[in-house]
């Protein structure tokens, strides 16, 4: 089953080419309540709804490094700490996207976005402190996953051996177009993936090429808590602008149409749009690093 978010926040699923509505009042709402929820009666044609952002988690676990080819390309590019594989740390919720919605380039923040294809794991109920042996019960379902980065931001923040801001920026995290239930995708570790920017293939690879398996990754970070409708993603596979010879050729600019694709689970569309697009106001700009310290 293919469940959605459609129009003003309706939930529902795709049926051949309609959307049937359920009675709930979000996604997560949906997973609380264990998929108990009753259709409401009402079809919409699916080429007629606006889709929408599948979910917004409670808490969002994004991984990195977890991609043999990935992290081996990964020694390629100067960041002051390695990154090492499996590391995982929180997305900003706030900046989730969903299928269509533009990304905004803040060119006063940065000249160098990336794209990252990653699959986001779908967490359907609550739980902590779990085996890789129970991992599966937990998994409700698949999403794609486009990790947005700012790389002169990151390695900054690498400095310190760390980074989330380079991800967290507003608009940087489109998911979608739907999440897929666990039963439609009956082997996830040997899913095709595919990146696309203006119809050139930028990413190619396999779920197989993972380090750290889907079971291991779950049941890692329920020591953390997972609440129904959490998201954990994978990581990405090969080819991001980065770490390309000359990666201004390939870092993203507007204008730039993404299609991020993840064999059973989806496609996910997104159009890079620049900041008077989406603002009126001169574009973001603020320089933490040369800022005085406040005494």
């Amino acid at each position: 089953m293919k469940l959605v978010t459609f129009n003003e926040g309706q939930v529902g699923y795709v049926d051949g080419d309609e959307v049937v509505e359920l009675g709930v009042g979000s996604m997560r709402e949906y997973f609380e309540r264990g998929g108990d929820v009753d259709e409401t009666g009402q079809r919409f044609a699916l080429d007629a709804v606006r889709l929408r952002a599948p979910i917004v988690p409670k808490k969002f676990f994004h991984t990195a490094g977890n991609f043999a080819a990935h992290h081996e390309e990964l020694k390629a590019v100067n960041w002051s700490h390695p990154v090492h594989k499996g590391i995982v740390f929180f997305q900003n919720v706030d900046a989730i996207i969903g299928p269509d919605d533009a990304i905004v380039y803040p060119e006063g923040l940065t000249r160098e976005l990336d794209y990252e294809l990653e699959l986001g794991v779908v967490i359907g109920k609550s739980g902590k402190f779990f085996g890789p042996d129970e991992a599966e019960d937990y998994i409700a379902g698949y999403l794609v996953f486009n990790d947005i980065t700012a790389r002169d931001i990151q390695r900054r923040e690498m400095k310190s051996g760390v980074f989330s801001f380079s991800k967290g920026i507003d608009t940087f995290c489109p998911i979608g177009p739907w999440i897929v239930t666990k039963d439609e995708v009956p082997d996830p570790t040997n899913l095709r993936m595919e990146l696309r920017v203006n119809g050139d293939v930028r990413q190619r690879g396999n779920m197989s090429d993972m380090i750290l398996s889907l079971p291991h990754l779950v049941a890692y970070h329920s020591a953390q808590g997972y609440s129904a409708g959490d998201i954990i993603t994978t990581g990405t596979i090969s080819g991001v602008a980065a770490i390309q010879p000359n990666p201004f050729d390939f870092y993203l600019q507007p204008g730039d149409r993404i299609e991020a694709e993840i064999e059973g689970v989806g496609v996910l569309r997104n159009q890079v749009v620049p900041w008077s697009a989406a603002h009126d106001t001169e574009p973001y700009t603020i320089d933490l690093y040369s800022s005085p310290v406040e005494s």
